[in-house]
């Protein structure tokens, strides 16, 4: 039975009826990234798709008011016109999850908190969200934030709603900060380095001035992918640096970049249209998209630790993965085969390394078989738990999603 509120009024009278049966619900705003987390068994669902449009955009103020089903596509659409952009670059997930391309929502951006290559100079969605107005799981409606950064008294319920995945509340507007968008944007590339080396390199050219925003490692197995083939690198490696900015000031960087860079390979430089395709590949894991019998992890680690903990991943078994955000961030696709989706095996290389894995995408029967998220210690399990009870007390909203 599927439910679709036309307003807010509406929404508390579904979830009224909801607590009243102790009937859960699926909360979903346009369901591309529905098979992201572990899998929902309820009776109801509960679709936001009438709650969509941009209510209020200010150009001048670098503000964007929109129902929580807006789609990404036309809020860029929008803001390109200005010559704006989302600086945390929401990658388009739904090919990844067989759906069909920019079909992604503004509320499924910020409630699963995602963020693309931008992430490491720019801040995750959450840092992005300025207010909401929402309904909880008690049926009960309440509101945060506001439309200008330095709004927060109290507990800053934007950072607690982004990555809630639907299971505090239900968001019913959402505003955002927009940022302008860059005059030039470039890509180094540097061939042929192992994971190591390009770590180094990557480290170097973050921790030069040349302000660098996207910073990814391709293995040469990925760089001949046809979804990133116009890196230019056939039959090997690529390291690619990406700068953006006005036109001058980009070339400048650009050549210092370049001359820091020249000692660890040969060098080429992507402009305009092909940089832009580069870097939305990866955004949107298009080499991972496109090979659909792959299991797919997402590991949050320290750059330097990356190359080892890949390198304890790839003992157990073959793996297809590349780097993004400076080797902090590993995309990682397995074989299909193994019971448990690679659970094992991933989780097993973490100890020695640190950091997270999460399973992006496994077949339902997988999902619900292990933990999808990293398991958390007890004392913020418990934590998590009392946080969930004071805005859903019955666990109506996305029961066992996370």
């Amino acid at each position: 039975m599927d439910l679709a509120p036309a307003d807010r009024q509406e929404l508390e009278a579904a979830l009224a009826d909801a607590l009243d049966r102790r009937a859960p619900v699926e909360v979903m705003s346009g369901g591309s990234k529905r098979a992201l987390g572990r899998p929902i068994q309820v009776e109801r669902r509960l679709s936001l798709e009438k709650l969509a449009g941009i209510g209020l955009y200010e150009p001048e103020e670098l503000v964007l008011t929109a129902g929580p089903a807006t789609k990404l596509a036309a809020i860029e659409r929008s803001l390109a016109e200005h010559r704006q952009q989302l600086a945390f670059e929401p990658p388009d997930l739904g090919p990844l999850y067989g759906e069909a391309p920019a079909s992604g929502t503004l509320a499924g951006a910020i409630s699963c908190n995602l963020g693309g290559p931008r992430r490491l100079a720019s801040g995750a969605a959450r840092d992005h969200f300025l207010g909401f107005q929402a309904v909880s799981g008690r049926g009960e409606s309440f509101k945060a934030g506001g439309r200008v950064v330095k709004n927060v008294t109290g507990y800053d319920l934007m950072k607690l709603m982004a990555g809630s995945y639907g299971t505090l509340a239900i968001m019913t507007e959402l505003t955002i900060r927009t940022v302008p968008a860059p005059e030039k944007t470039r890509t180094v590339l540097v061939f042929g380095l192992e994971d190591g080396r390009a770590i180094e390199a990557l480290t170097a050219a973050l921790h030069s001035p040349n302000e660098v925003n996207g910073a990814a490692h391709l293995p040469a197995n990925v760089a001949k992918d046809s979804a990133v083939s116009y890196v230019g690198g056939a039959g090997t490696s690529v390291t690619a640096l990406r700068i953006e900015g006005f036109g001058p000031s980009v070339e400048a960087r650009c050549q210092r970049l370049r001359d820091l860079l020249a000692r660890f390979g040969a060098l080429e430089e992507l402009h305009g249209m092909n940089s832009g395709k580069l870097w939305q590949s990866l955004r949107d894991a298009a080499p991972l998209a496109s090979r659909p019998e792959l299991i797919v992890w997402r590991l949050s680690v320290a750059a330097a630790a990356s190359p080892t903990l890949l390198a304890r991943i790839r003992a157990g078994g073959p793996a297809l993965a590349w780097y993004d955000w400076g080797g902090g961030l590993v995309w990682l696709g397995l074989p299909p085969g193994e019971s448990d989706g690679g659970a094992a095996r991933v989780r097993a290389a973490l100890p020695e390394t640190g950091g997270h894995a999460t399973l992006m995408r496994a077949p339902a029967s997988i999902r619900a078989a292990i933990p999808v998220f990293q398991p958390r210690p007890p004392a913020l399990a418990a934590l998590e738990a009392r946080v969930k009870a004071s805005f859903d007390p019955v666990g109506i909203l996305n029961p066992g999603r996370m």
